[in-house]
């Protein structure tokens, strides 16, 4: 076993896939908008990961106007945050996040304010203080707003900023942002990002006196 250390300044999470999985309720949501729509569902799962709803529904029916895709990205906000049958933890996020207590992160989520709340609950993790939930967004990931507001939110460089994600959306936005990124999980792992893990037990924290993270990362 090899390791990797990283230092930051600021960590900024994604949710799905990263903290939480939450897949059996994304694949069964959009499964059920996919048929209505006459799209093939394992296409639509291919795009869906990472997005903002809205997004997702723009690139797989781009010839339709945008204030049906918000008006139903809106009714699709609604089902998922009623749907927590499923949703658990990324293996090791509740020790990863006991280790984050007292240092700078933020929660940068495709999801809005209430399902990021019901998600986290489901999987019985802390919810950052200092949240980028898809209200305060202009524009979904791939952009890389988020990331930046994160940044800018807790007071760093997005240089000193390390990104979780899981997405190629999501990793994208990152890269877009200048921040390094850890992959996390399977859809990471031909993307590129800095370091790679399974889940969230290959991770160790570490507070430097500086004020500096410095992140310990086995690879298996």
């Amino acid at each position: 076993m090899s390791a990797t250390v990283l230092e930051a300044r600021a960590l900024l999470l994604d949710m799905d896939g990263t903290l939480v999985n939450s897949d059996a309720v994304v694949e069964r949501c959009w499964r059920r908008w996919a048929l209505k729509q006459g799209l093939d569902p394992e296409a639509a799962l291919k795009v869906v990961h990472g997005r903002q709803g809205y997004a997702t529904m723009a690139a797989l029916l781009p010839d339709r106007p945008m204030e049906q895709n918000y008006a139903e990205n809106q009714v699709m906000l609604a089902e998922e945050t009623a749907d927590v049958e499923g949703v658990v933890p990324i293996g090791g996020a509740a020790a990863f996040m006991a280790s984050l207590a007292g240092l700078p992160h933020a929660l940068v989520t495709s999801a809005d304010e209430a399902l990021a709340q019901a998600r986290l609950t489901a999987a019985a993790l802390p919810v950052p203080e200092i949240r980028v939930t898809a209200e305060l967004v202009g524009a979904s990931k791939p952009d890389p707003e988020g990331f930046l507001k994160g940044a800018a939110e807790l007071g760093f460089d997005p240089a000193d900023c390390i990104v979780f994600e899981d997405s190629e959306a999501g990793i994208t936005a990152g890269r877009a942002a200048g921040m390094r990124i850890v992959g996390i999980g399977p859809r990471a792992a031909a993307l590129s990002p800095d370091a790679h893990v399974e889940d969230l037990t290959q991770l160790r924290v570490e507070a430097v006196g500086d004020g500096s993270i410095r992140l310990h990362i086995d690879a298996r």
